[in-house]
């Protein structure tokens, strides 16, 4: 039977404040289940469904599940066979997409793990009516699919792959007010612990406060619209997998990617992955092929303005997708006072297009990822959890509180004070979900764990900014205080 030893104290509580959402993870050793590197949203899940209440994980079930209902790309072909050849309905778990053809009428879908397009697919009225509210929740729903064939029709329309069924694979009901609630059963020292597991973390493998604040700084943009960031720091430090693999909202792009792919398709007229992620996580920027691309700095400097990109064909993205930038940085340069994006793409030595960035994270802090720091422990179900992040997004409180509880000096630089704002209001959703009221808030944690970091991120890009603009050299942020200290 496993033993928490870090979350032993917490265990009950956990239960009595997030029941069925609470499951046993140990990473550190690598299970049998990190094996089939699921992302850590469908692995919870996995997990959950196959442990008993002592957290004890049936590995022969858990993993006869993987193999038959979450194949690999390489297995595509197999899958096409049975269901083309052989005529058989084949039922997985996926990610789907769907399309609405405006002048047929027709839905079709796509797999884009496994390169199935629109072209190729077909959704009958009669599956669309029951499945729909499940496959129009977001651009793209994960969930069991269940496919066969549609042969060729006396119209002369090709064969095509049809859905027959679709369930979101999500087994339970979010309820964000429960979620708020629960937050006042713990401190601030033990919540910052459980949102730690949640993501993947193991909360005692850190040295300290500083350390576990620094991946706390990670997760704002999970929680805020429009909140563009920058982290700098050295291999290892497990930024890469915090953006990739826990929740399924968010978007790490790592290798090759187009403005077509990103931000919008003219030839299909679709928007890209801005439009419909929480956020975009742009990985390795120093070596990215796409930020030598004029087009795509304009592109994205617009987004980061304005929210939205219009093309030259005059169509029209609306974004909500938080912009952020990841790049691995050397030793000598882990100075804030010193210019850090020497090495970095041309738009990041251009003073308007960092303006438009909003904070800065210093990666270094964080210390290279090892076991120990990996969840061992009762945790959070990270599906839970981030689709939590995910509809946090939309609460307006968090916002108004915020303002409440500033006073900011006249004729302040809008771009600083609405950073500042943006980061601020972030961190209380993610330290202080229930919160709701000004009066509700002690000053002085405001002041300590929401609006001094927010100030101190928003330091670091002015400061870069006035070393490659003499215009903007010497400039500070506004003193933007807390009212009552």
């Amino acid at each position: 039977m496993p033993f928490d030893t870090s979350f032993a104290p917490l265990r009950e509580r956990l239960m009595d404040a997030f029941d069925e959402m609470v499951l046993y993870k140990d990473l550190s050793k690598g299970s049998i289940i990190s094996s089939f590197k699921l992302p850590s949203f469908m692995r919870d899940w996995v997990m959950k469904k196959f442990q008993d209440d002592e957290g004890l994980l049936n590995i022969d079930e858990a993993s006869g599940f993987i193999q038959t209902y979450i194949p690999k790309r390489s297995e595509w072909k197999a899958i096409q066979n049975r269901i083309v050849t052989q005529n058989e309905r084949v039922k997985f778990l996926g990610r789907v997409s769907v399309n609405i053809n405006i002048k047929t009428q027709e839905i079709s879908f796509a797999l884009p793990d496994f390169g199935l397009g629109y072209k190729d697919t077909y959704i009958s009225p009669e599956v669309w009516e029951s499945c729909s509210d499940d496959l129009l929740r977001s651009e793209e729903a994960w969930g069991i699919i269940e496919l066969g064939y549609l042969f060729p029709s006396d119209d002369k329309k090709d064969g095509r792959i049809q859905m027959h069924n679709f369930h979101d694979f999500c087994p339970y009901t979010i309820d964000l007010d429960e979620f708020k609630d629960a937050r006042s059963m713990f401190t601030l020292e033990e919540w910052i612990d459980i949102v730690l597991a949640a993501v993947d973390y193991n909360p005692q493998g850190y040295e300290s406060m500083t350390q576990k604040l620094a991946v706390m700084q990670r997760l704002l943009p999970f929680v805020e619209k429009n909140l563009n960031l920058i982290e700098l720091a050295p291999p290892g430090t497990g930024k890469s997998y915090l953006f990739g693999q826990i929740s399924r909202y968010g978007w790490l792009v790592s290798g090759k990617a187009t403005r077509a792919q990103l931000i919008y398709h003219r030839a299909s007229k679709r928007d890209g992955v801005v439009a419909y992620k929480d956020f975009v996580a742009l990985d390795e920027i120093r070596e990215a092929e796409y930020m030598k691309d004029t087009e795509m700095h304009s592109a994205l400097q617009q987004i980061m303005e304005n929210r939205k990109y219009k093309s030259d064909d005059g169509h029209e993205v609306n974004v909500d997708a938080g912009i952020v930038f990841l790049g691995n940085i050397n030793g000598d340069h882990m100075n804030e006072y010193t210019f850090m994006f020497a090495e970095l793409p041309e738009p990041f030595h251009k003073s308007p297009f960092l303006d438009r960035i909003h904070g800065f994270i210093k990666g270094w802090e964080l210390p290279r990822m090892n076991d120990d720091m990996k969840a061992n422990g009762w945790a959070l179900n990270a599906e839970y959890f981030s689709t939590i992040m995910h509809n946090l997004r939309d609460d307006p409180v968090y916002r108004a509180v915020m303002e409440d509880m500033i006073v900011v000096p006249e004729k302040a630089d809008t771009r600083d004070t609405e950073a500042i704002r943006r980061i601020c209001t972030a961190y209380m959703k993610l330290l202080f979900p229930h919160v709701t009221d000004a009066a509700d808030m002690p000053p002085f944690e405001f002041d300590c764990y929401c609006l001094q970091p927010a100030k101190e991120m928003r330091s670091v890009i002015r400061v870069q900014m006035g070393l490659v603009d003499p215009r903007e050299a010497g400039k500070t942020i506004p003193d933007i205080r807390t009212k009552g200290l």
